[in-house]
């Protein structure tokens, strides 16, 4: 929710006259509406631009916060890194929320439509929407998982600084500082992505659903989970019974090299592979929809994924 200024009330005078009672009154009438209102932009104790911004989801919002620092205040409306996001219905809070917004942030192609009927319900002329989706190309009925495509998370690093910096272009410069600084953060991740397609490229693995899909395309594995299986699971469904059965035999015949378990959408199928997984001795490697821990960056929650991923990888090389 962004920040809104009280008024402090001047103390109560023993005698006011009408006129001045009536100025008062108007007074408080309008700060209210003013505050609900389209322009929402802030000042800091400098008097520089603050600028209010509300993301979607927190795996966004981390990178947003980062290059926005100083001059924007910050709220990420899906950020537990124990539900699944796919089911999140937005509150009265996320409402006012994204109504008193300068700039909002949502992943697109289908994963947060909630967040555009938010929009839809509170119009403004003033306020601008970075859709993700639309930035890259994908809409929806496409894999959505747009974070995990580190070509993405690049662009879209890119745009919110260029957005940022169309906001308030009087801290055009501020903007660009921190985006460098969020360059340099960022590229032990992308080392990391670099490091384990040079000794793992080809390597087949197992996914309980399309979350990795982007990321195995850069590392270079070989995703040999069936189709049907991964789509279905992605959307809820229940897996066709037999990519259940080609994905148990897979696991049997011990013909994956890790495991990459979504742990916020874990259904009674994804439960019994993980058994079957257990069984034939296969490192399985969890990652999540949104930021763990829910306040930490975005960077630092996908090394230590691919830290993991590397460890396991390189489990199985020796055995």
């Amino acid at each position: 929710m962004s920040r809104m200024e009280k008024a402090l009330r001047p103390k109560r005078r023993l005698s006011v006259s009408r006129r001045c009672f009536g100025i008062l009154l108007f007074l408080g009438l309008l700060l209210p509406l003013a505050a609900c209102g389209g322009e929402s932009q802030a000042s800091n104790a400098s008097g520089s631009k603050v600028v209010s911004v509300v993301a979607g989801e927190n795996f966004w919002g981390s990178i947003a916060t980062q290059i926005g620092g100083k001059h924007t205040s910050f709220k990420s409306l899906v950020s537990s890194p124990t539900g699944d996001p796919h089911d999140y219905e937005s509150t009265n809070d996320d409402a006012r929320a994204i109504a008193q917004a300068d700039y909002v942030i949502l992943n697109g192609a289908g994963y947060d439509t909630w967040g555009s009927k938010l929009l839809d319900a509170n119009p403004s002329d003033t306020r601008k929407l970075l859709d993700v989706g639309k930035l890259v190309g994908k809409k929806e009925g496409e894999n959505p998982h747009l974070w995990y495509n580190p070509e993405y998370v690049q662009q879209v690093a890119k745009q919110i600084t260029a957005d940022y910096k169309a906001i308030d272009s009087a801290d055009a410069s501020y903007f660009e500082q921190q985006y460098s600084a969020f360059e340099v953060a960022l590229k032990p991740y992308l080392d990391k992505i670099t490091e384990i397609k040079s000794k793992y490229a080809g390597k087949p693995i197992g996914i309980s659903e399309s979350i990795f899909i982007y990321m195995t395309d850069a590392l270079g594995l070989k995703v040999i989970t069936p189709e049907a299986y991964y789509t279905a699971e992605a959307n809820g469904s229940e897996p066709p019974a037999n990519s259940v059965a080609e994905f148990n035999d897979q696991i049997t015949k011990n013909e994956i090299k890790v495991f990459i378990l979504n742990v916020q959408t874990i259904d009674n199928s994804v439960k019994n592979l993980q058994q079957q997984v257990a069984k034939a001795g296969i490192p399985v490697v969890e990652v999540s929809e949104t930021v763990r821990p829910a306040n930490g960056k975005f960077q630092d929650w996908q090394l230590a994924q691919l830290d993991k991923l590397e460890q396991a990888l390189s489990q199985r090389s020796k055995s």
